[in-house]
């Protein structure tokens, strides 16, 4: 570890909000600004760092605000510019910075930069990727949507086609075109200015396109997997539609943009083709920092070694780490209930900026929903075999004696989890080994042991169902099964429990014995 002074998001913590689903000031039933700036109290209590917020700006709600019609706005359901000033001015009043969810891929099409590029505007006209039909009037080429079918659609006002990796209510920004990068760019610089202290780039790896439109190549048959087979775009390696080896320096391009403000922080998220694209670029010549599905998809201690040795591959690389967000299945049930405060210790003790969606500190799991309750477009796709994202989505459950568990006086967008009301804040503020007051525990720990957030991560060879590494000097070993399971290393004799770990633990000379889904954390003998 360097002595040197680090910068704040090395190491740091970011607590994720889904602002709709936070909490609701004005009881309409969505959060808003007003919910959030009352809740900054027990944001601040859990010991993070930063709050990363779900986008703000004006958005038809195609895709619940990742597809933005007004860069410059706050959606009026969340507040007013006002109301957004006064929840940057209270959360840094708290300590808490904050960072906006930017979505510069693509806009939505009632964006007025779409429809100038639409309707003939020649300033704007190359904004978006746009393309001539084939002769039989079917699409320009191979490439799909993740969210089903060609990734074109059809305007009959420029006798063209438009591209769109997602809705059709989502088109291509082009930023090949360098007007329509600039004005991306200075997105950043507006709300730079505004006081933000940095951002998360939606699909960081779809900025650039193959400008010729050739076909993306197919997976052979033999070589898909369940996750190919799952959905149609799976099926083709999207080496032409994004992910381009020239997404890299733009990242740079992006990246010194936000250093022209002090103190400032940006990362990506990262659908496909990781490392093509630039997710393990160094700090210095990509984003700050990135992260992709790895860990949000794994379901097993297998595949979490399998990032975690991924990531051992691109040392100068600072990742971002997260087992949950708002497109994903909450951890609790990926892993089982009963791994709850082990996730949370292994989360915490990874190497990275440190990623906590809302209600993962209360061991949230996934709430199932009817299909008529639900507001995702994907969840309407391939219903019932894969039921959208709404069941992470659904709103905090704040207080488990009031109706809505505090979250609304109104009638929610999304319903509460039934299940969550024995989970709900109130209930684990006073149990002492809540999975709430062991996420305090920890982010006090991070705090006092430098080793978990400058530390270097150096993974060690344990049995198959154990995840062992060292941060710095410091031994952190996991149990996600339901066994107990034993390791035996030269390294642990002698070695010291820190009072740090969930479940149970037995340390005898070199043999560490680990209960069902438990963590263990141990200093060595010098």
């Amino acid at each position: 570890m360097s002595d040197a002074p680090a910068p704040w998001w090395r190491g740091a913590v970011v607590y994720q909000v889904y602002v709709r689903s936070f909490c609701d000031g004005n009881g309409d039933g969505q959060g808003d600004f007003a919910g959030l700036i009352s809740k900054l109290g027990y944001i601040a209590s859990l010991g993070v760092d930063a709050v990363w917020l779900s986008p703000i700006h004006p958005s038809p709600n195609r895709d619940w605000g990742y597809d933005v019609s007004d860069y410059d706005g706050v959606h009026p359901d969340y507040g007013t510019l006002a109301d957004f000033t006064a929840l940057i001015e209270a959360a840094h009043a708290k300590g808490l910075k904050i960072i906006l969810d930017e979505v510069l891929a693509h806009t939505s099409d009632e964006h007025a930069w779409f429809a100038a590029s639409r309707d003939g505007d020649a300033a704007k006209r190359d904004w978006y990727v746009w393309a001539d039909p084939k002769d039989d009037g079917t699409v320009p080429n191979n490439w799909l949507s993740v969210f089903g079918g060609p990734a074109w659609s059809y305007q009959p006002a420029r006798r063209q086609y438009y591209h769109h990796k997602f809705l059709r209510q989502q088109p291509k920004l082009s930023w090949a075109q360098a007007d329509a990068r600039e004005a991306a760019l200075k997105v950043l610089d507006i709300w730079l200015t505004r006081g933000v202290d940095g951002f998360r780039l939606d699909v960081a790896n779809a900025f650039l396109h193959d400008a010729k439109l050739a076909d993306n190549p197919a997976i052979p048959p033999a070589a898909r997997g369940p996750e190919e087979w799952s959905a149609a775009a799976n099926m083709q390696r999207h080496l032409n539609d994004s992910n381009l080896a020239e997404n890299k320096p733009l990242l740079d391009v992006v990246r010194r943009r936000v250093e022209g403000f002090d103190d400032r922080f940006v990362f990506g998220e990262f659908s496909e083709e990781f490392e093509r694209s630039g997710c393990y670029l160094p700090s210095n010549t990509g984003l700050h920092a990135g992260y992709n599905f790895a860990l949000l998809l794994a379901k097993d201690a297998g595949a979490i070694k399998a990032h975690l040795e991924t990531l051992a591959r691109y040392p100068d690389h600072w990742p971002c780490i997260a087992f949950s967000n708002h497109d994903v299945i909450r951890t609790a049930s990926r892993f089982g209930p009963a791994n709850a405060k082990v996730m949370l210790a292994l989360l915490f003790a990874l190497r990275g900026t440190i990623l906590l969606y809302q209600g993962e500190e209360l061991g949230l799991p996934e709430v199932d929903l009817r299909r008529d309750q639900l507001r995702d477009p994907v969840g309407d796709l391939y219903y019932p075999l894969f039921k959208g994202r709404d069941g992470c989505r659904t709103p905090m459950p704040w207080d488990a004696s009031r109706p809505q568990l505090g979250f609304t006086s109104g009638t929610p967008w999304l319903p509460l989890g039934p299940a969550h009301a024995a989970l709900a804040v109130s209930a684990q503020e006073a149990d002492p080994h809540s999975p709430l007051n062991y996420v305090r525990a920890l982010l006090q720990a991070r705090k006092k042991h430098r080793a978990l957030t400058q530390g270097d991560l150096t993974l060690l060879e344990a049995p198959p169902a154990l995840i062992a590494f060292r941060r710095g000097e410091m031994f952190c070993v996991f149990n996600l099964s339901e066994t107990a399971k034993s390791w035996r290393s030269p390294d642990l004799e002698g070695a010291t429990t820190l009072e740090l770990g969930s479940g149970t633990a037995d340390l005898r000379a070199d043999v560490l014995t680990l209960g069902p889904s438990s963590a263990w954390f141990g200093s060595p003998v010098y």
